[in-house]
């Protein structure tokens, strides 16, 4: 299935919670923190300024981002869990 996110809009896979601990625990699913990291799969157009003009996204298709924890709608797409996000809810994104 293919989605397109409107104007500000960001699409972002959310990433797989751990596992195991560090030191080697495994965690049932229960106990299992939902991660506010993603990577960006789709975005809109950008945002309308009051002049006309369509400010553009700073993040692009790829990106991995951190966003807040509370922010955007979660939605369920091919059996994978997806946040729609305004570009103002994510918070940094990881550069190599």
């Amino acid at each position: 299935m293919k989605i397109r996110p409107l104007s500000d809009r960001v699409l972002v896979e959310i990433l797989e919670a751990e596992e195991k601990t560090k030191g080697g625990i495994i965690l049932p699913d229960t106990a299992k923190e939902e991660k506010s990291e993603g990577k960006v799969v789709a975005v809109g157009s950008g945002k309308l300024l009051e002049n006309g003009q369509i400010h553009p996204f700073e993040v692009k298709k790829g990106d991995r981002v951190i966003f807040g924890k509370y922010s955007g709608d979660e939605v369920t797409i091919d059996d994978k869990k997806h946040k729609i996000l305004q570009e103002k809810d994510i918070l940094a994104v990881y550069e190599a």
